[in-house]
């Protein structure tokens, strides 16, 4: 059974199309990479799988669930966490109360359930000794890592990752990077959009190439960065060499 099945799925945006009947299969525990120029349509792939933008047209599958067109679109993203470039925390509540939040009005926990759920998320990322402070205190790299633990908290299904890195300063990429890579040797099922090709060489099981909205290429990282069949694929990769990006 798959994790995730999107069908044909079509994207636009007033005359301009963003995806052209896309297909995308992710099955449990799987890490996918979507990687390609950007406006090639990664970020909003992730945002119409968890329903934040409308689609055309298309079906998208939760494990063997169809959510298209949910009326209850908060049940879905119940199921599914996803974390921006932006890291979209509450500057007006510390770390403790932004990871608690949702637990404990989405999911009806306790405030005791939710605080016991947060520390040991905490304490597993490192960041047991901020959960008192708050975001204008952290830095770029605690805060992203602040928001991943933010959408653990409601232990999802998948997790969604739209360019987690950019808004970094390059020295505190690693750090963030380094979280993912642990939720992808613990198994959690992950589609993330990523320009950081060296990680995504390294932590994806399989690599999709978008251009121009459509999935142009996939296949296991070794296929798509050491021998890509398509020539658009192969003109990225070069370019990205060029700048020593992999």
């Amino acid at each position: 059974m798959s994790a995730l099945a999107v069908e044909r799925l079509t994207k636009s945006f007033g005359k301009h199309v963003v995806l052209r009947g896309v297909d995308l299969e992710v099955a449990e525990h799987e890490v996918v990479a979507l990687i390609g120029a950007s406006g090639s349509g990664k970020s909003t792939l992730l945002r119409c799988i968890n329903l934040l933008e409308a689609i055309d047209e298309g079906r998208i599958f939760l494990a063997d669930r169809e959510i298209t067109g949910a009326r209850d679109v908060n049940a879905v993203r119940r199921r599914i966490g996803i974390v921006f470039q932006s890291f979209n925390l509450f500057p007006h509540m510390n770390v403790m109360r932004n990871v608690t939040l949702a637990p404990r009005d989405v999911l009806g926990l306790s405030k005791a359930e939710a605080e016991t759920r947060a520390v040991e998320l905490l304490d597993r990322f490192g960041l047991a000794d901020k959960r008192l402070e708050y975001p204008d205190r952290l830095s770029g790299g605690q805060q992203q890592r602040v928001a991943i633990v933010r959408a653990l908290a409601m232990r999802p299904e998948l997790m969604l990752l739209d360019e987690v890195t950019s808004a970094l300063d390059p020295e505190l990429v690693a750090e963030v990077l380094q979280v993912i890579g642990e939720l992808a040797q613990g198994g959690m099922t992950m589609v993330l959009a990523t320009h950081e090709m060296s990680f995504a060489r390294d932590i994806a099981n399989r690599v999709c190439f978008l251009d121009e909205g459509r999935i142009l290429e996939v296949g296991t990282p070794d296929e798509i960065f050491t021998n890509p069949k398509e020539p658009r694929t192969q003109q990225f990769l070069e370019r990205i060499i060029k700048a020593r990006r992999l």
